[in-house]
């Protein structure tokens, strides 16, 4: 039995949800979502919940099952609250700075390297060294932000690169100098 599937999505004031040929729609103060879902899990709207049902208990469908809670769940929040990853840029001399619709990246490299907003994603730099991605889709916001942090990763030795805030980048001892050969 999925806990998570059948665990019903409660619906916030102002926010609406509707099915038709298998896509689901969620809008809010925030913006509207779609998603496709599978014809094996079938989607209704009881009174201020969105219940989910299964056609079978095969072990396929009781995947599906939590997942199109899950993304369900994660729709509504993303129209009503909205998601935001919150990355840092740990090294010496680099800094980011926001200019009109792009974030322009100094980290150690011979040039600036720009990133710019795209649909549905807004990009925010509170200080010199942290970069926020916000927006509505989680899946969006995620793979943006990943995309951000891959400009320059993490190392271990020095503690440099592009991390998100609430990661712990584990040191390495380097190499010991003046070792008998």
């Amino acid at each position: 039995m999925s806990r998570i599937g059948n665990a019903p999505v409660a619906i916030p004031a102002g926010v609406t949800i509707e099915t038709n040929n298998n896509i689901l729609t969620v809008k809010g103060p925030k913006g509207t979502l779609t998603q496709n879902y599978d014809p094996i899990i079938t989607i209704k709207v009881e009174g201020t919940n969105v219940v989910l049902t299964r056609a079978n208990d095969l072990g396929p469908t009781k995947a599906k099952h939590g997942l199109y809670r899950a993304l369900c769940f994660n729709m509504v929040k993303g129209v009503t609250e909205g998601f935001k990853k919150t990355l840092v840029v740990n090294g010496v001399g680099w800094k980011v700075a926001k200019q009109g619709k792009k974030v322009v990246l100094n980290v150690g490299f011979s040039h600036p390297v720009e990133i710019e907003e795209i649909d549905g994603i807004t990009l925010d730099c509170p200080s010199i060294t942290e970069i926020v991605v916000n927006g509505i889709d989680k899946d969006k916001v995620g793979q943006y932000a990943a995309m951000v942090r891959g400009i320059r990763e993490p190392e271990p030795y020095h503690g440099y690169g592009i991390r998100y805030s609430d990661e712990v980048i584990e040191r390495k001892v380097g190499k010991a100098a003046g070792g008998k050969g």
